[in-house]
């Protein structure tokens, strides 16, 4: 069985085509910048890495050369969108309605949409995915895997805020999080990998947008990311923890709109606000230079993160590992280094010659000595979704 995954971002679409159930991968690939005129897209199946840039107005647009390239004669991997029995798509947030992986109707698609305005970058992408896929993908079953699924564990001492009880249960305001599928895949990697039979691991998702979870024996416990996927930890836009009092001062006393103040926080804020790049590569480049803004950038986005990790180990009254994932936390040797740097009162010893190596494989780089492992796990929230995708049909 063929299933296609599709991750759509605010001008994005990752996408992987995945035989089920041996797991193999046919093809892969990324579709950027959607919406301009140099538009990139990567394409990788076993003969082929393919990269063109061309003019992509639309997502629908960008879906269909997707479809082109997946039938070309000669890149192509199938012959007819027959072959594609089910369309996987990540869904950023599901709020209370859904704690599964759900087949997508007309009711879930007005679900996702209500939902939109708590991840405004996120779901209306999401949903603009799902939309056109079902008329790319007549017969495909549409399956949607909701970021915030894999949270809906975490319990009530932890998800509620200390605010009017009309709020939290009328309104539905209180934690949701999110990174939920790599949180999951990465946490469970890690527990095979360790052998363990009870564990308690803290998970680090570091990209553009960051979180960490507490999992014990599997199981969300709590997670850095709230109502919105815009607290917690530093990102690259996003500001992530902050006095809200600081709110109400740039409305009131710097004439500040609520939208600026908004745009201010998802969007200018974090580590471009900071130093003016909000990609880590540029940041870490110019504080090797000696840039002073990057220098306390790296520090105080680190800190932050220093700080989660005491706090979940308090929730969980120990740690049996600490793993990193994503982009940044898979890739960026020097972030993790300064994370585990004088965290041996908690018998966390870091090694740094291990973390120097570079690998695909899930690896330790924790020294022989340290109680706690430290983990660098590549995620693969496709393969997840593709798992979960793959389940609910033929379990229907």
């Amino acid at each position: 069985m063929k299933i296609l995954v599709l991750n759509s971002g605010s001008s994005s679409i990752k996408f992987q085509l995945i035989e089920m159930p041996s797991e193999a991968l046919l093809c892969s690939g990324l579709l950027e910048k959607i919406g301009s005129e140099d538009a990139i897209i990567n394409y990788k199946s076993k003969d082929i890495d393919f990269k063109k840039i061309l003019a992509i107005e639309t997502y629908n647009q960008g879906l269909q050369k997707i479809v082109d390239l997946l039938l070309d004669s000669e890149k192509g991997v199938i012959t007819s969108t027959d072959e594609i029995k089910i369309v996987g798509h990540r869904v950023v947030h599901g709020g209370n309605s859904f704690s599964d992986t759900t087949l997508i109707t007309a009711e879930v698609k007005e679900k996702i949409k209500e939902f939109c305005p708590l991840a405004p970058l996120h779901n209306p992408a999401n949903l603009e995915g799902i939309i056109v896929s079902e008329e790319l993908f007549p017969l495909a079953k549409q399956v949607a895997v909701f970021d915030t699924a894999f949270h809906q564990t975490i319990p009530e001492k932890s998800k509620k805020y200390a605010i009017p009880k009309e709020l939290t249960e009328k309104a539905e305001i209180q934690l949701y999080g999110f990174h939920g599928i790599s949180h999951k895949y990465v946490s469970e990697k890690a527990i095979e990998f360790l052998k363990l039979k009870t564990s308690k691991i803290i998970s680090i998702h570091l990209g553009n947008g960051c979180s960490m979870t507490a999992i014990k024996d599997g199981i969300s416990i709590d997670h850095s990311l709230g109502f919105a996927p815009a607290n917690g930890l530093i990102m690259g836009t996003r500001s992530g923890d902050i006095d809200h009092s600081i709110i109400f001062y740039l409305v009131n006393y710097l004439g500040y709109s609520l939208d600026e103040v908004n745009t201010l926080l998802t969007k200018k804020s974090g580590m471009l606000g900071l130093t003016g790049f909000s990609d880590l590569r540029d940041i870490i480049a110019e504080a090797e230079k000696g840039d002073k803004d990057c220098i306390l950038a790296l520090e105080m986005n680190t800190y932050r993160i220093k700080k989660y990790i005491g706090s979940y180990i308090s929730a969980m009254n120990g740690v049996d590992a600490i793993v990193f994932t994503a982009g940044i936390g898979e890739n960026a040797n020097l972030i993790r280094k300064m994370v585990c740097e004088e965290l041996d009162f908690f018998g966390i010893n870091f090694d740094d010659s291990k973390n120097q190596i570079k690998s695909n494989a899930i690896r330790e780089i924790n020294s022989e000595d340290s109680k706690v492992k430290v983990l660098v796990v590549p995620t693969n929230e496709e393969i997840e979704i593709t798992k979960q995708a793959y389940f609910l049909i033929v379990n229907y």
